[in-house]
């Protein structure tokens, strides 16, 4: 399908962006979209490292957190004009981006853990930015609850948050991460959700538009 524009969609990069530059059209997209984890409890020099190799494959980035990077990093983001946690951002003409970093919680303990509750007022936060666009992306770093995206073998272990928030908002298009071994395109209602797992296994996603539909694919390398 050939589209308006599009932006490739990349998480759970962890230290290791090489395999950015690899992927087909990546300098001729609208941007880079990075759903989470930079690094692997990494801070500020690490998380330049990361964006540095990405803006050389694409100069145009929007990220955030996940929950395997420091605070800190997220403040860099933030201080960078970069960060999309809590926010929304126009991406088009009627087209907007609203994004949701860190995870729920773990039982490992990473750096950037919230809870459901705060997920959920983040989402809020990021919604009440938004300005009546036609279609809109979610970048969630945890998947939705119950889909193909959230398994850890047979169990589901997303955000219960963000799939009440996709039942309830439908945007157009959710990507998200963090389940690295989860990769997987599945539906909510109408709202389609892509892991494209980690970056350093060949995942990525390829979110288009044409006209004011958002269609998104998933990739390897």
């Amino acid at each position: 399908m050939r589209y308006d524009r599009y932006w490739i969609g990349i998480g759970d990069i962890h230290d290791e962006p090489d395999n950015v530059a690899r992927i087909p059209g990546v300098s001729g997209a609208a941007g880079i979209i990075i759903s989470g984890d930079l690094t692997t409890h990494g801070g500020l020099d690490a998380a330049r490292r990361v964006l540095d190799a990405v803006r050389g494959a694409n100069p145009v980035v929007l990220a955030q957190i996940g929950n395997m990077d420091t605070p800190a990093v997220d403040r860099w983001l933030e201080r960078e004009g970069l960060s999309i946690h809590g926010r929304a951002r126009e991406l088009a003409p009627g087209v907007g981006l609203l994004g949701l970093g860190c995870s729920g919680p773990t039982p490992f303990g990473t750096p950037s853990e919230i809870s459901e509750a705060r997920q959920a007022e983040l989402l809020e936060q990021a919604l009440a930015q938004a300005d009546g666009w036609d279609a809109t992306l979610l970048v969630s770093h945890d998947p939705p609850h119950g889909t193909k995206a959230d398994l850890v073998g047979p169990r589901h272990v997303g955000s219960h948050a963000v799939r009440a928030f996709v039942e309830r908002v439908q945007p157009q298009a959710c990507l998200s991460g963090h389940i690295h071994e989860s990769r997987a395109l599945d539906l909510v209602g109408r709202t389609v959700v892509v892991n494209p797992g980690m970056l350093a296994h060949g995942g990525y996603a390829v979110i288009g538009l044409s006209g004011r539909t958002l269609d998104v694919t998933l990739h390897t390398l």
